[in-house]
């Protein structure tokens, strides 16, 4: 579970979202980062069972930066509003590989993970093995695990192209899959989850459920 403070700290920054501010409630920021901290590091220590993967990683090398980066940005805010994580083998560095991934924002939190925008050589590997084991696939996304949780793949048009990519027939039966341009699944988390004291292990299940998904996209990345 998290600490009721630690939501607060997020709603405050939200209300006030500037430098004066976060520099006066410094502590706070630290305590809710701590908190979260922690959090990662009982999810990454029990998964970590499940995934040998993931299991050395320290929860300092997923947990995201929260400073915007607004060169290029007309909204000049300069703190996300949220807490990050991206539970990945390669920590959060890692834009090659498929892992798990916790968001922390009051109202708008969610856990999951998947292929979140691959590098280019990456996603052509992921839709030619789909293409190839197009059965394999369809297990996954058809188990009774991940329906539960997740229902879906991520389906928003963000995450789409119109048609099927080159080099494929708009026939193939795995176009539908082939159209992807991330493959990820997110399940949301409300506020109340986020404090209770089994939020750890729904993460935990959240991941489970995930992993055959996160093994086949890695697998045809590394073949």
């Amino acid at each position: 579970m998290l600490k009721p403070s630690t939501l607060k700290f997020l709603k405050d920054l939200k209300k006030n979202n500037n430098k004066p501010w976060f520099d006066k409630h410094r502590s706070g920021y630290d305590d809710a980062k701590r908190d979260f901290l922690e959090f990662i590091r009982q999810v990454i220590d029990l998964h970590g069972r499940n995934d040998p993967g993931i299991k050395n990683l320290s929860a300092k090398d997923c947990l995201f930066r929260i400073n915007r980066d607004v060169r290029f940005a007309k909204e000049k805010s300069p703190y996300k509003t949220n807490m990050g994580a991206s539970i990945n083998q390669g920590g959060r560095k890692a834009v090659d590989s498929a892992g798990y991934y916790f968001h922390l924002e009051p109202g708008g939190s969610f856990t999951g993970g998947g292929l979140y925008v691959p590098i280019p050589e990456a996603l052509r590997k992921v839709r030619q093995e789909i293409d190839y084991n197009l059965s394999a696939f369809n297990k996954i996304l058809q188990s009774k695990s991940f329906r539960s949780v997740y229902g879906d793949l991520d389906r928003s048009s963000e995450f789409l192209l119109s048609r099927v990519p080159k080099g494929y027939e708009p026939e193939n039966p795995a176009a539908g899959y082939l159209k992807f341009k991330s493959y990820i699944a997110m399940v949301p988390l409300s506020d109340s989850d986020l404090l209770s004291k089994t939020l750890v292990k729904k993460t935990v299940d959240a991941f489970r459920a995930l992993q055959p998904l996160v093994g086949f996209l890695n697998k045809a990345i590394t073949d």
